[in-house]
């Protein structure tokens, strides 16, 4: 009896020790060193994993920075002070980037934009964009109101306002989601410091545009011929505005006559 109790202990004793003897072993060979300056970085990064630095989540970013692939400044969440942290960990100086906000290109709310027919059912505007017309609105480049962008901003930056999606820069962090999602891709980055920006991107030719949108660009030119920093030009039946021109005097949008730039700052 004691005999055969002795043998189990020694049996499940000779078991551990080689396991520990095999795990040491796999523990040896399998080793990867970690970089000590990317584990201090990933220590800094918010943790959204979102994406909007270009790199597979919070970790890929690090790496890449760590390895001299990305600048300090890379992530767009954490800013200019994750930068400033980043830099001392990479022992260089943090580079300057101003920062960028989303923005929608659309004025057609409910009241300025016609309806083709009253639409009931999934909120989503990539199913929105595949109905009969491209959705219900007569204008088939403005914002479908589906929300689709509201449903991936992690920072609750972005709402369905009448009908279109309004961005709140203050809690933008400029990852890009929402640009990525819009099916009419009418969401794109600008300076936070931006004063004017048009709330269209309608091809279609002015006279078009008038029947189905108050707020419309209609490619008139005035805003063209009036700025003095030459900061804004029409491209294919919309004006758009060269943000490293613009000298954010605001006379584009008080001379357009549909208002279809915006003031934002």
């Amino acid at each position: 009896m004691l005999s055969g109790i002795l043998f189990a202990v020694l049996v499940v004793a000779g078991c551990g020790i080689m396991i520990g003897l095999i795990l040491g072993y796999a523990n040896i060979k399998l080793h990867v060193d970690v970089d000590e300056k990317e584990a201090a970085i990933l220590g800094v990064l918010p943790g959204n994993n979102c994406g909007g630095c270009g790199y597979p989540g919070c970790s890929g970013c690090a790496a890449a920075i760590a390895k001299g692939e990305a600048a300090v400044n890379q992530c767009p969440v954490g800013g200019a002070a994750v930068a400033a942290e980043i830099s001392e960990i990479m022992g260089v100086e943090a580079e300057s980037a101003g920062r960028m906000v989303a923005y929608v290109h659309c004025g057609g709310d409910c009241e300025k934009a016609q309806q083709q027919y009253d639409y009931s059912g999934a909120e989503d505007c990539r199913v929105i964009d595949q109905l009969p017309g491209q959705g219900p609105k007569t204008c088939t480049y403005g914002c479908l109101g589906g929300g689709s962008c509201v449903s991936v901003c992690q920072f609750d930056a972005i709402h369905i306002q009448n009908g279109i999606a309004v961005v709140d820069k203050e809690n933008c962090k400029a990852c890009k989601k929402c640009m990525e999602i819009c099916p009419r891709h009418l969401i794109d980055l600008v300076p936070y410091e931006a004063v004017v920006s048009v709330r269209c991107k309608s091809q279609d030719p002015g006279q078009k545009v008038n029947k189905y949108c108050t707020s419309g660009c209609i490619a008139c030119r005035i805003c063209e011929k009036n700025c003095p920093s030459e900061a804004i030009k029409v491209e294919g039946n919309v004006a758009v505005i060269d943000q490293d021109k613009c000298t954010h005097c605001g006379l584009c949008a008080s001379k357009c006559p549909k208002k279809a730039i915006e003031l934002i700052g």
